[in-house]
Order: C-alpha cells, then structure tokens, then sequence
C-alpha cells in the first residue's frame, strides 16, 4: 500500500524533464546575473577612469556609477526572466517530444506482447530511442518466426499421429465388427509402436533444441562404430539386394563423444540410404583430421535437388521415394535429431548430391578433441 502511493508520488517524466530545464536555466541566470552585477560597476570605473589610473578614478561621477548599475541590473533581471521562460518553452517541447517517442514504442512492444507480430515501431529520431525500437522490431520478427515454426510444429505433429491412429481405428473397428480375425490385432500393435517412436523422438527433439540433450561422453573409435552399425544392418541390406562397405583408415579414430547417440546417428544415416537406394549400395567412409574426423555416407540412391539439401533436415520433411517399406514408418525427424546431436557434440551434419537419380551423401563430421565438447 505506502509502494503504491510512494509510486503515485512521483512526478511525471514530462515534469521532471520541465523542471530540469527550467533549474538549469534559473542556476545559470542567477550564476550569470551575481558575477555581472558585482563585477560591470569596477569594470565600468576602471575604464572610465582611463589612463589616468587611480587618480582620475576619483573623478567619475557616483550618480553615474549608480545610474549603470542599475541598468545592469533591469537588463539582467530582462534577460533573467526571458531566459527562463524560453527554457521553460523548450523544455515543454523537447519532454513532449521525447515522450511521444516512448509513447510509440510503448504501443509498439504492448501491441507485441498481445501477439501482433507483424507490428513495426517507427524509428524515433532519438539515437538511443531508435537501437531500441530497432531490437524490440527484431524481437517481434523473431517471435513471429518462433511462433509460425510452433504452429507449424503442431500441425506437423497432429498430421504424422492422424494416420497411426485411424489404421487404428479402422483395424479396431473390423475386428469388433467380425471383419477382421484377432490375428489382425498385430497391425494395430505395428501402428502403437510407430506412435510409441514418434513420441520418443519428438521428445529427444525438443531436449536438444532447448540444450537438454543428454551426453555421456567418452573416448569412442569412430571406425569401430561405423563397423557395428552396418553388420547391425546388413541383413536388411542383403534382403534388398544391396552391399553396404565400411572404409575405415588404417588407425583408430577416437573421437570424445556419447557411443549410443553417435549410433543412432549413424543408424539413421544408413536405414535413410537403404530406403532410398534401389541399386548398387552403400559406402562409409571414415577419414580423420588434425581436430575433426568425418564419416561420409554416401548411395547410389535417387539423389537429392539443390533445394532438398537442407530441407531434409526440417522436421518431418520427406523427400519423395520410389521405395516403400519398414523404414518409411519412421517418424520424419531423424536427421532433424542427428544433426541435433552432432551439433551438440560440438560436430555438424551436412548433406550434398550431384542431383536426383544419382545418389547422395551425408557428412557427418565430429571433433577429436574434448575441450570442443566441453565449451559447448
């Protein structure tokens, strides 16, 4: 209660920039008018009393004296007087000015806060007032974006649970109904696993975008890895008739970093080359650098446009494929993921293609030093 009226106590900016003008108007008058009225009537003798000196000093008329001192004084409390009051009309002008600018930025980040994020701040003519209305515009295009990528999440999301869920549904249904033998109950299961996927991945998504992710560093041969996964998977391969070969360098390449999530990168990379080779096969390339080593996975699979280099690592994006089958059960983010782990071990995810119909590659590069993993 005694903050609330203490705040209610406090004047306005308008009249604390008044009344800091008008006090520095006022102290400089009076500053003015004590050292001319004290000092113009010596002046005044000492030049009318010539060269003369001390001795025609005598000579000047008192009255004279008194009569220019008191015109001083007039001219000073004249010139006191209009001083203060352009002061004052200043000062009434410059705080509405400088308030009308806080005024629009006020509406400005109110009108933000609501969610209008398509709302601009004029830049005020004010320097500072301008940087400042300029990072609140930019925060509103960021907000913007965050939100369009949340909505967009969402529907995404609402999207890949609307098929599991009707399969579901309709395999349900005929079994209630006598369509369908319990046998079939097995579909419905496949449907709540793939449900059951797209949840713990959108979980691991959300815990690496917000830096949560969690890493249990250690020393890992990377060449070692790469081996696991693809004998892990070379029965799906040889199903599909593809080869799938591993060339590691000659040394170990022992990276700092968590085995398990570096597997599931690489798992990801390879199940995504087996779905989109028809022919041919697939190759891992280990290589290591002074402070990098990079695993290159590269297909003789359908190839990706320029556009869809980067696109493949937006959520839920699916490059168009010829080829169906287990893996397109998947849950559409898993190179959103992998490139999420990689970066969060300090590492990065890239892909390239010579274009569709002639394959493509994936760049998967992590430090070899911890200090990288331990600064992030």
């Amino acid at each position: 209660m005694n903050l609330g009226r203490l705040r209610l106590s406090v004047p306005s900016l308008t009249t604390r920039l008044f009344a800091s003008h008008l006090l520095v108007a006022v102290v400089g008058a009076l500053v003015t008018f004590a050292v001319v009225r004290f000092t113009a009537p010596a002046l005044f003798e000492e030049r009318a009393a010539g060269p003369g000196g001390a001795r025609h000093r005598a000579n000047v008329s008192s009255p004279l004296r008194e009569v220019m001192a008191d015109a001083v004084t007039t001219a000073l409390l004249l010139g006191v007087l209009a001083g203060v009051v352009t002061a004052a009309a200043l000062g009434v002008l410059a705080s509405r000015r400088l308030l009308r600018s806080l005024r629009s930025v006020r509406s400005g980040t109110r009108a933000i806060a609501t969610g209008d994020y398509r709302h601009r701040i004029p830049l005020p003519p004010e320097a500072e007032l301008a940087a400042v209305a300029s990072d609140v515009n930019d925060l509103a295009v960021r907000l913007a974006d965050t939100e369009a990528r949340r909505v967009r999440l969402l529907a995404e999301v609402a999207h890949e649970m609307r098929t599991p869920l009707t399969v579901i549904d309709g395999y349900a249904e005929g079994v209630l109904d006598g369509v369908f033998a319990p046998a079939e109950l097995v579909q419905i299961e496949t449907e709540v696993g793939r449900l059951r996927r797209l949840a713990d991945d959108l979980s691991t998504l959300s815990r690496a975008e917000e830096g949560r992710l969690d890493l249990h560093p250690a020393d890992v041969d990377l060449s070692d890895l790469a081996v696991q996964v693809a004998d892990r998977l070379r029965p799906q391969f040889d199903d599909a008739g593809l080869t799938v070969t591993v060339h590691p360098p000659p040394r170990p390449v022992v990276v700092w970093a968590d085995a398990d999530r570096i597997t599931q990168v690489l798992t990801n990379l390879l199940g995504n080359a087996l779905a989109a080779t028809e022919t041919g096969g697939v190759s891992i390339d280990i290589t290591a650098g002074r402070d990098t080593a990079t695993v290159t996975v590269t297909d003789t699979g359908e190839g990706l446009d320029p556009d869809d280099v980067e696109r493949v690592f937006e959520r839920f994006y699916r490059v168009p494929s010829r080829r169906r089958g287990e893996h397109d059960l998947g849950s559409g983010i898993g190179l959103t993921i992998s490139r999420r782990i990689a970066r969060a071990h300090g590492g990065d995810l890239s892909a390239g293609s010579p274009g569709r119909g002639h394959g493509a590659r994936f760049i998967l590069q992590l430090p070899t030093r911890r200090d990288h993993l331990l600064r992030r």
